[in-house]
């Protein structure tokens, strides 16, 4: 699953407005597809494609002759690199830690554009979730990280990640919003 359907992004900002109503502390859902094109990837599997396909036909059939073997090499290598652009595939060759790095960069991002650069200065954390990575992150500001141990956080990063495994992602991110804002309530409330 790459991106919550038109209803359940409805729902999730319902409840997200909803749970702005109950703490003084600015919570941001933010739920993207992916984090990155990944562009390269297709590219460079390709090209070791192509190179491995050339280095069969130098050991095994030597006397094919160079321009065949470049056309072979050359029709693997666009074979390839248009096969794995089609997302699924593309996101299964990304190696995990890079799709995780990517995640984490675009959570961060998403934190300073949508908590710590507005106007009215609120403490606040942002619920991250990358569908295509399988990444879910909260950022929380200093204040919020001061009176809140990250504990709680990974306790609703592991409730939605088990919602996530059955499936269930609107509703993982429903209950990660109403737990979020329990939270806050405790130390923040309106």
């Amino acid at each position: 699953m790459t991106q919550l359907k038109h209803e359940e992004r409805v729902r999730v900002q319902a409840a997200e407005t909803a749970a702005e109503a109950r703490t003084r502390a600015r919570l941001v859902i933010v739920t993207m597809p992916v984090s990155d094109r990944y562009a390269i990837f297709p590219s460079f599997y390709g090209g070791i494609a192509a190179i491995a396909v050339l280095a069969g036909l130098a050991l095994f059939a030597p006397a094919v002759p160079l321009r065949t073997a470049f056309f072979i090499g050359a029709v693997i290598f666009a074979a390839a690199s248009f096969l794995l652009d089609w997302l699924p595939l593309r996101l299964a060759c990304v190696p995990r830690h890079i799709k995780h790095a990517h995640a984490r960069q675009m959570a961060h991002h998403a934190f300073a554009a949508r908590v710590l650069a507005q106007t009215e200065r609120k403490p606040g954390i942002a619920f991250f979730v990358s569908l295509g990575e399988r990444y879910v992150e909260v950022v929380t500001d200093r204040d919020v990280d001061l009176k809140v141990p990250q504990s709680v956080w990974d306790g609703i990063v592991a409730e939605f990640t088990k919602a996530a495994k059955q499936d269930r992602v609107c509703d993982g991110l429903l209950a990660a919003i109403e737990s979020c804002t329990k939270v806050l309530e405790q130390h923040y409330p309106v």
